[in-house]
């Protein structure tokens, strides 16, 4: 092959001859066009490539299909499109998102794999063809593999991840959120050769218990991110093992993990000072106890998820608002002990002119106008939940939305009960019924 021009070899060049008339096509040189085409997305590539043979040549070209996301293009594409994909970028493709893309499986990935060596990124969230086998093409033939989504593949075992672990050993972040089918073995066997995983998603995987965080906490020093919402089987125990041993955490998502006491929140707060995210949805033995030891060493909260945490009262929301004033994100759903005092101290917080963004109320029955009125000074807020807060008026809104005219309220009011008709019993049919 002649000699290649930015990617390009002179043969592919050879192909712009003067019958090409576009007056594009004569004034720019062909080097330019094909950086021009390189900012392009998927969709206009494939229109380009329509328009003629000079442009067919430049939108093809591998170098333009370094970063390819087909969620928003094409779900229902076959293997074969894959294939041909793989055999057009070559070397070239770093990242390639395949997210729901149903019809893809096996064959078509092991062609990918063996084509796109350099891929480093990859998608195959809710492909639920793939199996080990992909895992094992992609082990082979891709090293250089650093993020990989398998959520909701669901025939996904523990040799992937042993295969992942012998041939990806730079992978970062890997999410198999759903593989229930995962257990301790898997884990060890992927974070004991990964040593720079930074990201663990993990939800759904039912199986998982303490041992398995055990190997995390032994092996992943570099981890920031860990997903673990509904593998129920965990305990303090395990996730205590996580604290000690990574101390970069910074997003921790243990919601539905009924097991788990305060005791976690004391070792966050004594090992995890850069804590940002925290989401422990029904939760509900935590109490503000815990949550003030965490406030008080985790000052760089930004996101808390505390639905259903039944047993915190303003204590929990004082301690925030002194020590956390990069809070942004409040649930407070269900918390049915939470009052308006508490929200006064959160809304008179250094976290409350600038940051606060969006806060929770749902189902907090002791919450009333009164609280509208002590966040009216958070310049910042988005949007606030108000479902089934009995004692919230829309009168209250109405002056709420007078100091911060685009916040987002979101509330429900019952319509009112029509009160029983008086002398007589009541009809058996209403009157559309009887007409009827």
């Amino acid at each position: 092959m002649g000699k290649e021009v930015n990617g390009v070899s002179r043969s592919r060049f050879e192909m712009f001859t003067n019958s090409d008339e576009a007056v594009i096509n004569k004034k720019l040189p062909k080097e330019l066009l094909l950086r021009i085409f390189s900012f392009l997305d998927v969709v206009t590539l494939c229109r380009c490539a329509q328009v003629s043979r000079s442009w067919n040549v430049l939108a093809l070209d591998g170098s333009n299909w370094q970063r390819i996301d087909l969620f928003d293009f094409q779900r229902d594409i076959e293997g074969r499109v894959v294939e041909n994909i793989s055999k057009r970028c070559g070397g070239f493709l770093r990242k390639l998102s395949l997210r729901g893309c149903l019809g893809v499986g096996d064959s078509a990935l092991r062609t990918f794999s063996q084509n796109c060596r350099n891929i480093e990124l990859l998608s195959l969230n809710g492909c639920t063809k793939i199996t080990d086998s992909t895992c094992n093409s992609l082990s082979k033939f891709c090293p250089k593999l650093k993020h990989l989504d398998l959520a909701s593949c669901t025939s996904i075992t523990n040799l992937s991840l042993k295969a992942l672990s012998e041939g990806c050993p730079l992978l970062e972040q890997l999410n198999i959120s759903w593989c229930d089918q995962v257990t301790k073995d898997g884990i060890q066997a992927l974070v004991r050769s990964c040593p720079g995983l930074k990201g663990l998603f993990l939800k759904g995987c039912t199986q998982l218990e303490d041992e398995a965080l055990k190997h995390i906490g032994a092996h992943c020093p570099e981890l920031v991110t860990l997903n673990l919402q509904t593998c129920s089987q965990i305990t303090d125990e395990g996730l205590i093992t996580i604290c000690r041993g990574c101390h970069r955490l910074q997003s921790l998502c243990v919601s539905g993990c009924a097991n788990i006491t305060d005791a976690i929140l004391h070792a966050l707060g004594q090992n995890c000072p850069r804590l940002r995210i925290l989401e422990v949805a029904r939760c509900s033995q935590l109490t503000d106890v815990g949550f003030t030891t965490l406030a008080r060493n985790c000052h760089e909260l930004e996101k808390m998820d505390l639905e259903e945490c039944v047993q915190i009262t303003d204590g929990t929301l004082i301690q925030l608002s002194i020590h956390c004033p990069r809070l942004q994100v409040l649930s407070l759903s269900h918390c049915e002990l939470i009052t308006d005092d508490g929200i006064r101290h959160l809304g008179s917080g250094p976290c409350a002119h600038d940051r606060l963004e969006v806060i929770e109320l749902d189902n907090c029955p002791l919450i009333t106008d009164a609280s509208l009125e002590h966040l009216k000074s958070c310049h910042s807020l988005d949007r606030i939940e108000l479902y089934d807060c009995q004692q919230i008026t829309r009168a209250g809104i109405k002056r709420l939305r007078t100091h911060l005219p685009n916040i987002k309220v979101h509330a429900y009011f019952a319509p009112i009960t029509p009160p029983p008709s008086v002398g007589g019993s009541r009809q058996r049919f209403c009157r559309c019924c009887v007409l009827l």
